[in-house]
């Protein structure tokens, strides 16, 4: 399997059959140009959006005939299960800004969680609904998401493999919202890859959860 992370919340998933997820593609220039990532141009044969804001749900510049999962359910795709399961984009259960989408994904021996723009706490439920989870992608930078030290606690209760941070402020993000640095500061086991894109299969994950910080790639 390949993760490749775009920018902000957008990551694509290649699994080693070549099917390709695209999660959460943003809109280049949203709210004013405050997000200045570039476009999202790749194929794709599914493509999954966390809720209904220019950040996660701009599907227009995206190539191929794909599968677009927008509500909770379960699919199977190709060589892929797919799980949504709907939290929501505050800690009042909505009210502020809605709801938000969990993507659980299995794919390869692995299961790669997605937690969109989670506002919130994981209550046991949520957590079993889950089930095992081998690489974790949460936002981190906190006001429209969860900050930093509740995505620690989540991704401690969660218990992965590997966590990729996501959803934080670059110089690409005019958002106010916090830095990486936030999340990352006082954790012992944080790699900076250097890079947009890794390659995972399940004899390499690590024992011990890993915070793995990759580039934007747009």
């Amino acid at each position: 399997m390949k993760i490749k992370w775009y920018g902000h919340a957008a990551f694509q998933i290649t699994t080693d059959k070549g099917t390709r997820i695209i999660i959460d593609p943003y809109e280049s220039g949203a709210f004013n140009n405050a997000l200045m990532y570039s476009p999202i141009k790749d194929r794709a044969d599914i493509v999954i959006t966390s809720h209904q804001h220019a950040d996660h749900n701009y599907t227009k510049d995206i190539q191929g005939e794909y599968v677009l999962i927008h509500q909770s359910g379960s699919y199977e795709i190709k060589d892929v299960n797919i799980k949504t399961i709907s939290t929501f984009h505050d800690s009042s259960k909505g009210k502020e800004r809605g709801v938000n989408l969990i993507s659980v994904i299995k794919a390869d021996s692995m299961v790669v969680a997605h937690l969109g723009d989670l506002g919130h706490d994981l209550d046991h439920d949520l957590s079993k609904q889950m089930e095992k989870v081998d690489i974790l992608l949460l936002p981190v930078g906190g006001l429209f998401t969860i900050d930093a030290r509740v995505a620690t606690t989540v991704m401690n209760a969660i218990h992965p493999s590997m966590a990729i941070p996501m959803h934080y402020k670059t110089e690409k993000c005019g958002f106010p919202i916090a830095p990486l640095e936030d999340f990352t500061n006082g954790k012992a086991n944080v790699r900076m890859l250097k890079s947009f894109e890794m390659s995972i299969d399940k004899g390499t994950l690590p024992k011990e959860t890993e915070v793995i910080v990759l580039d934007h790639s747009l």
